[in-house]
């Protein structure tokens, strides 16, 4: 499996990149282009965490695009955000709402043969680390990281905040856990809120157990922290680089070294 990356070690901290991938598994012909089936990617989104490696932290990544499965969302492929607009298992559009396939969208035949291959073997490979580490730690946090354009009017109303922090209403992780990741966000100057559009996905929802010591929390940032977003965009302009100076950058360094603290007992 070439295209899932696992980096491990021992502190009780597992950091998850479910949508940093741009591979479109050799379905390109099927899409309306390469470039628009990348368009909604969480670009840049491992690199901007690279150094929660030099924490000790455990790292999950996927090579593959969330156009061709997204690992985020519900394997039956029930809503987890009903009455308001989402994108698939399998996605058909992009988050604009353009069609993603040249024609006709995924059969059941072939959503599932995408199942078996990618969602199923990212969430084997993702539980076994949360259990190899639970085995070693009265608690583990488990920190999904994901970036959004600033603006997309069919998900969400006007700017989003900087940080999105998602605990599915306080359920996947302990208040102090919530309450102390969210103090550092206020106290950036940048906007944030919590449980806000995004509440987590799948991976936050499906895994955090804060009573059997798994506490999982999502964090959704709006990618004008880290690169630049032109007003338009097309091949050209998208995606731009990375910023070698994130302004939030010192904010992720505050936020993981929380995270680390309270899976570590630390008040």
């Amino acid at each position: 499996m070439d295209w899932l990356r696992i980096h491990r070690d021992d502190a009780p901290l597992i950091v998850a990149f479910p949508h940093g991938g741009t591979g479109l598994a050799g379905r390109e012909d099927a899409f309306v282009s390469p470039w628009r089936a990348r368009l909604d990617t969480d670009w840049w989104i491992e690199p901007l965490y690279a150094f929660v490696r030099d924490l000790g932290a455990t790292t999950i990544a996927t090579d593959i695009s969330r156009s061709v499965i997204d690992m985020n969302r519900d394997p039956s492929g029930a809503s987890l955000y009903p009455g308001q607009a989402t994108t698939e298992l399998c996605p058909t559009t992009t988050f604009d709402g353009d069609p993603l396939y040249v024609e006709g969208t995924p059969s059941e035949g072939e959503i599932e043969q995408r199942r078996r291959a990618f969602h199923t073997p990212y969430h084997a490979a993702l539980a076994a680390e949360i259990a190899r580490l639970r085995a070693q730690h009265g608690r583990v946090v488990l920190y999904d990281a994901h970036s959004i354009r600033s603006r997309v009017p069919r998900l969400f109303d006007g700017e989003l905040p900087q940080f999105n922090i998602g605990t599915d209403g306080g359920a996947t992780c302990a208040p102090e856990l919530e309450a102390a990741v969210a103090a550092i966000c206020a106290a950036s100057g940048h906007s944030h809120v919590v449980n806000g559009r995004f509440r987590g996905g799948w991976t936050t929802r499906h895994y955090g157990r804060p009573e059997t010591g798994v506490h999982a929390i999502q964090m959704e940032l709006a990618m004008r922290g880290y690169m630049a977003e032109p007003a338009a965009l097309d091949e050209h302009h998208w995606p731009s680089p990375l910023d070698p100076t994130p302004a939030i950058a010192p904010v992720l360094h505050q936020v993981i070294a929380a995270a680390l603290d309270f899976a570590k007992g630390h008040p």
